[in-house]
C-alpha cells in the first residue's frame, strides 16, 4: 500500500497482495465485475493512507489475471486476491504490465522532486492507450493516483475518455476528497467511499509493514492515534510526529479562533527541512478538510469553502516543499483557511 498514492503507507500498492479491511468494498467490486455489467469508471474515495490505491491495484490485478467475468474461477472467487507468483502480479510489481497505465506525479529531472501536479500531457496519453488493442486480448485499465493532483486542464482531458469509453476499458480514479471533484467527472463514475480502518486492521497493516509483532505497544499507540489511516500510523511511530500531531489537534480544537502564540510555536516546531514533519502536518490538515468534504454533507456553502481551502492550502504546501520556503507563514496560511471553513 502507499499513497502519494496513499500518503505514507510503506507497502507499495503495485506490489502488495494483501488488503487490510475494506471487505465490503472489495465484495462490491467483485460482484460488479462478475455480473458482466462492470462500470467503466470507479471513483474510489476516502482519507489519505487507508488503502485506496491498494484496492485499485488489487482490482486491476484481478481483472487482468481473469479477463472473462463469466469464467468459473471468477464466479467462484471469494475475493480479488491474485497469487504473488501469478505472471500479472509479477509484471505489475515490475511496472511492466502493458495493459495497465498509471497516471501519477512523476519526478522532475531538473529538481529531483515530484512535480506538484499530474502533467496534462501524461493524462492525454490515455487517449492513445485506450485506443490501442489490449496486448493480451483482454482489458485496458488506467489508475489515476490521485485525481486530486489533476489541474482543471488535465481533468478535462480525462473527461473525454469518461464520456466515450471504448469497450473493455476500466478507469480507477483515486481521490482523497471526492466531494471536491468536478461534477462532470463524479457523474460519470461509480463512487466507492472507503471508511477509515478499524484499529486492529491498522495494527495488522503496521505489523506487516514493519516486521514487528502485532502486540508491540508502539504499534498499538500509533494505530490508536491514526484515525484509521495506515499512512498516518506509520508516521506516528516516531515520537516527534506524535508530539506534532497533538499540537495540531489542540489548534484544530480552537477553530475558528486558534491561539496565535500556539500557531507561532507550531511554526517553530515545523521549521527546518524535515520532509516528514511537513508531511505529517499536511496529512492532519487534509484529514480535517476531507471530513468536511464528505459527499453526504448537505451544506453546499460549507462544501465549497472546504474545497476552495483544500486547493489553496495544498498549493501553498507544494510551493513550500518545491522552493524550500519558510514554513511558519504556511502554518498561518493553513489555519487561516481552516478558520474560514469552520465559521
Amino acid at each position: 500500500m502507499s499513497e502519494d498514492r496513499d500518503e505514507g503507507e510503506a507497502l507499495a500498492p503495485s506490489t502488495t497482495t494483501v488488503l487490510f479491511g475494506h471487505q465490503d468494498a472489495e465484495q462490491t467490486l467483485l460482484n460488479a465485475y462478475r455480473s458482466g455489467r462492470m462500470p467503466h469508471a470507479w471513483l474510489i474515495g476516502g482519507q489519505p493512507g487507508i488503502g485506496k490505491a491498494t484496492l485499485a491495484y488489487r482490482l486491476a490485478r484481478f481483472v487482468l489475471a481473469h479477463p472473462d467475468p463469466a469464467a468459473a474461477d471468477v464466479q467462484a472467487a471469494e475475493s480479488l486476491g491474485v497469487a504473488g507468483d501469478h505472471p500479472v502480479t509479477r509484471r505489475m510489481a515490475a511496472r511492466a504490465q502493458g495493459d495497465l497505465l498509471v497516471l501519477e506525479r512523476v519526478v522532475n529531472e531538473q529538481t529531483g522532486k515530484l512535480f506538484t501536479t499530474i502533467r496534462v500531457d501524461d493524462v492525454r496519453r490515455t487517449v492513445g492507450f485506450f485506443g490501442a488493442t489490449a496486448a493480451e486480448g483482454g482489458w485496458r485499465i488506467a489508475i489515476v493516483d490521485a485525481i486530486d493532483d489533476l489541474q482543471r486542464e488535465g481533468a478535462n482531458a480525462l473527461l473525454k475518455i469518461l464520456e466515450e469509453p471504448p469497450p473493455r476499458t476500466l478507469l480507477l480514479l483515486i481521490s482523497h476528497s471526492p466531494g471536491r471533484e468536478l461534477p462532470t467527472i463524479r457523474s460519470r463514475c461509480r463512487r466507492l467511499l472507503l471508511r477509515p480502518l478499524d484499529r486492529d486492521d491498522v495494527v495488522r497493516a503496521l505489523a506487516a509493514a514493519t516486521g514487528r509483532n502485532a502486540d508491540d505497544p508502539e504499534l498499538v499507540q500509533a494505530a490508536e492515534a491514526s484515525d484509521g489511516s495506515v499512512g498516518r500510523a506509520l508516521r506516528f511511530l516516531d515520537e516527534k510526529a506524535l508530539a506534532l500531531r497533538q499540537r495540531v489537534l489542540d489548534l484544530m480544537a480552537q477553530l475558528p479562533n486558534p491561539d496565535p502564540r500556539a500557531l507561532h510555536a507550531l511554526g517553530d516546531a515545523l521549521s527546518g527541512t524535515d520532509p516528514e514533519a511537513l508531511a505529517t502536518f499536511m496529512d492532519m490538515v487534509n484529514g480535517w478538510l476531507s471530513a468536511q468534504l464528505q459527499p453526504q454533507a448537505n451544506d453546499v456553502a460549507r462544501l465549497n469553502k472546504a474545497a476552495e481551502a483544500w486547493e489553496r492550502v495544498n498549493r501553498a504546501a507544494r510551493d513550500v516543499d518545491a522552493y524550500n520556503l519558510e514554513r511558519k507563514p504556511l502554518v498561518f496560511t493553513v489555519f487561516g483557511e481552516l478558520a474560514k471553513t469552520a465559521r
